[in-house]
């Protein structure tokens, strides 16, 4: 065994109690900046398309490109740390990420706004999984059962936040500040955090025997499911060229990674923790609730932005409202974890998510604040009773040399099932938006006097501004054209909320085999 070098530490957990903290504390926060950043742009897209003269489909890229590049960083991240330390890795990304934000800020065109955005991803995607190894490395007793519930607020919280601190920022200055927002927070993490000490040694010998094969699939084979999922909506799926050929690199890379995961003789990613069951059915859980958590914070804006024609500011009001549950219930799921079985806790988390899905499926047309009020607060409450037992059942008794790899794969699972989630979801507004247009029609059709008295109505109505008849009736036929589809992609929006509900309800059925792991002590920093 090499012996430890100078300076380093014994164990993670031998640190000053201070230092840790403040170690921790720093890390969580470039954490949050990373996740925040993956749905600050949500409802700012219209401004951006705006401002850098882009067009419909190419806005999409503001939001795909960023989550490409940090969904096939997320599993890359435990490597990376071993071979050049978890205090580097954290440092490099930090200051990475705040320059690619500086850039998005000053892109002038999308092209350029795509590229940055990647860089933006792929750097932020190291600070997700290293903070989850890092803080159950560290803390022991009852600072760590705290650890699950700050770092699942932390992961909750701030892409449920993000449309509502996009739209306000958006409102009040420019959007290109939700990028520069980044940069003073982003240059005092890169700075502080390689004065607070090692957490682990560096391997570089790593570097040099890397298998590049094994990198390149797992970016091609991620990367290709995450266009895919993004595309794939917007374009029938596998009718579109672009998305057909991505799914089938996607499927061929994947085919290579995992014949380099098992024969490499230094694979980047180790599917080792998938030994343990437990560790198996907290995934499969993290999938549901990223599912979940995702769409969910996706369908809310989007209804409210297509069907109430809310600005970027009223919306961020209106959805801030399940960022205000969630910190509520954080200190509550925590206790709850420590002293009573985490399937329990998860059981009510999934039961009050699914309640709350069901409450949305009443929506109408007429919903605002007041309607979704309740919705979202039952939502907040549930989503970390949900996600913080799922953490604990993750991490505890993994042995040390894995615990970066299962913090890399537990990330990917809930952000792979956000992708499935908002993926899924689209597809189900398109399929049903279209149904229930074609319903409606029907039903006006066989109602000819009816559907002839609204459009005369309408018609009256817009003569009293314009005395040309035939502008007037064009007028009335495209507001009873609006009219329509408003109803329509209500019907939808309830349609696709009531399926999320069954989903989750369906999801309980897994959680009694997710027996939770004991706790164990933290792992001693193992010498290269």
């Amino acid at each position: 065994m090499v012996p430890r070098r100078r300076g380093a530490p014994a164990s993670p957990a031998a640190l000053p109690e201070g230092r840790k903290l403040l170690i921790f504390g720093l890390m969580a926060f470039g954490q949050f900046m990373a996740l925040l950043d993956i749905q600050i742009v949500a409802g700012s897209l219209n401004s951006i398309q705006a401002g850098l003269n882009a067009g419909p489909d190419e806005i999409a890229w503001v939001q795909t490109a960023y989550l490409m590049a940090e969904i096939v960083m997320i599993p890359l991240a435990a490597f990376l740390s071993q071979a050049i330390s978890t205090r580097w890795l954290f440092t490099l990304s930090a200051g990475l990420f705040t320059l690619s934000s500086l850039l998005c800020g000053l892109a002038w065109d999308i092209e350029s706004m795509i590229f940055f955005r990647v860089i933006q991803g792929f750097t932020g995607g190291a600070m997700v999984p290293t903070v989850f190894a890092t803080g159950f490395a560290m803390f022991e007793g009852p600072k760590r059962a705290m650890i699950p519930a700050i770092l699942g607020m932390v992961s909750t919280l701030a892409p449920t936040l993000g449309p509502s601190v996009g739209g306000w920022v958006t409102e009040v200055a420019d959007w290109r500040w939700l990028f520069f927002m980044n940069i003073v927070p982003g240059i005092a993490v890169t700075l502080a955090l390689p004065f607070l000490g090692k957490v682990d040694d560096a391997n570089p010998s790593m570097l040099r025997r890397i298998d590049w094969l094994h990198v390149a699939s797992l970016a091609v084979f991620l990367g290709g499911l995450q266009y895919v999922l993004e595309e794939g909506p917007r374009h029938e799926w596998f009718l579109d060229e672009r998305v057909a050929v991505a799914g089938w690199l996607s499927f061929v890379a994947a085919v290579v990674f995992f014949e380099r995961t098992f024969f490499s003789s230094m694979p980047v990613l180790k599917l080792t923790p998938f030994r343990r069951p437990t560790f198996v059915m907290a995934c499969v859980l993290n999938l549901v609730i990223g599912f979940g958590l995702y769409a969910a914070t996706y369908l809310t804006p989007v209804f409210l932005g297509r069907v109430r024609d809310y600005t970027s500011l009223q919306i961020g009001v209106t959805v801030f409202v399940t960022g205000l549950a969630m910190t509520i219930t954080a200190p509550i799921a925590a206790r709850l974890s420590t002293r009573v079985d985490g399937r329990y806790v998860i059981a009510v988390g999934f039961a009050g998510f699914a309640l709350a899905l069901w409450m949305f499926s009443g929506i109408t047309a007429e919903w605002g604040f007041a309607e979704l009020f309740w919705p979202q607060v039952i939502r907040g409450l549930a989503i970390l009773l949900c996600i913080v037992p799922a953490v604990g059942m993750a991490l505890n008794g993994v042995a040390p040399s894995e615990l970066r790899y299962a913090s890399g794969l537990f990330n990917l699972m809930r952000n792979l099932g956000g992708a499935i989630g908002i993926a899924v979801v689209n597809t189900w507004l398109q399929d049903f938006t279209r149904a229930h247009t074609l319903a409606l029609s029907s039903a006006l059709g066989e109602a000819p006097d009816k559907a002839a008295a609204m459009v005369q109505g309408l018609t009256q109505n817009a003569l009293a501004w314009t005395p040309d008849a035939s502008r007037a009736l064009a007028i009335a036929q495209a507001q009873m054209g609006h009219v329509v589809g408003r109803q329509a992609a209500t019907l939808a929006f309830e349609d696709t909320f009531r399926l999320m509900a069954w989903l989750f309800l369906a999801a309980l059925l897994i959680v009694p085999f997710a027996k939770p792991a004991p706790q164990t002590p933290p792992p001693e920093a193992a010498g290269h």
